[in-house]
């Protein structure tokens, strides 16, 4: 793995267009709901209906019938779901190891803390403290979140890994079923400010407001006070230590 040997003293900021997240998907609503609203529904319906039974009993040419379902409207969500009905959707194997990054930074400082917040932690409240890693909306980059998951387990916690293209609603029921400390929110792909909010609300319609919510990832530096306005708790950017991320988090648990 590379790293730069070069680093600036003074980083330079850098221009970042700012799109608003939340304006485009309700245009895009609107847009498949008038779309929805001047369509022949029995085409879209028939059309529908032929690709289910192409894949139940594998005859004929999906990406044709596909193609024809498009002509006559039908959204590539439904195009989708006339398959998912009968195959289902496809669900990444989660793996996380053990051991490889406490093999490599157990004499570090940081690390050493960590693991005695963690203690600390463990002797106070009977329990290893419990981190959920949770990637997303249609955020389908997940390695990171499995480095970060392999961390934060050498350091002592206990790690639940979500599954890719999670809801907010989903996230946060597992978060719950799971009885977190911290849901861990990894975003690589500029939803954070649409997606963080909801599932802090999700939370909170849960009744699980003391779960602590952090986020990590590609956020830009301009970006972090409207999350922490929105109630995250620490966000951690590109380049931060796993083992210093891991005793913020433990000091945020600690003073609680």
């Amino acid at each position: 793995m590379g790293v730069n040997k070069y680093r600036l003293e003074k980083e330079a900021p850098i221009d970042i267009l700012e799109i608003d997240n939340t304006a485009v998907r309700i245009q895009q609503i609107e847009r498949l709901n008038a779309l929805k609203a001047n369509r022949d529904e029995a085409a879209v319906q028939k059309a529908l209906d032929a690709i289910t039974r192409c894949v139940e009993t594998k005859e004929g040419n999906l990406l044709e019938l596909a193609v024809e379902a498009a002509k006559v409207r039908a959204s590539l969500g439904e195009i989708s779901y006339a398959c998912e009905k009968v195959v289902g959707r496809y669900k990444a194997v989660i793996r996380t190891i053990s051991g490889v990054y406490s093999s490599e930074t157990k004499n570090d400082a940081d690390f050493q803390k960590a693991c005695s917040l963690v203690d600390r932690f463990a002797k106070k409240e009977g329990r290893q403290p419990r981190i959920m890693i949770a990637k997303m909306g249609q955020d389908g980059h997940d390695r990171g979140a499995k480095v970060v998951a392999t961390g934060y387990a050498d350091c002592g916690f206990d790690v639940d890994m979500g599954p890719l293209f999670q809801t907010p609603a989903e996230a946060a029921k597992q978060a719950v079923e799971n009885d977190v400390n911290v849901l861990g929110v990894s975003s690589l792909a500029a939803g954070h400010k649409t997606l963080v909010p909801q599932v802090i609300a999700e939370l909170k319609q849960l009744g699980r407001e003391d779960i602590l919510v952090i986020a990590g990832g590609v956020i830009p530096a301009q970006d972090y006070d409207y999350l922490y306005k929105a109630g995250v708790s620490g966000i951690f950017g590109p380049g931060t230590s796993v083992a210093k991320a891991a005793c913020t988090i433990m000091e945020l648990l600690l003073e609680d």
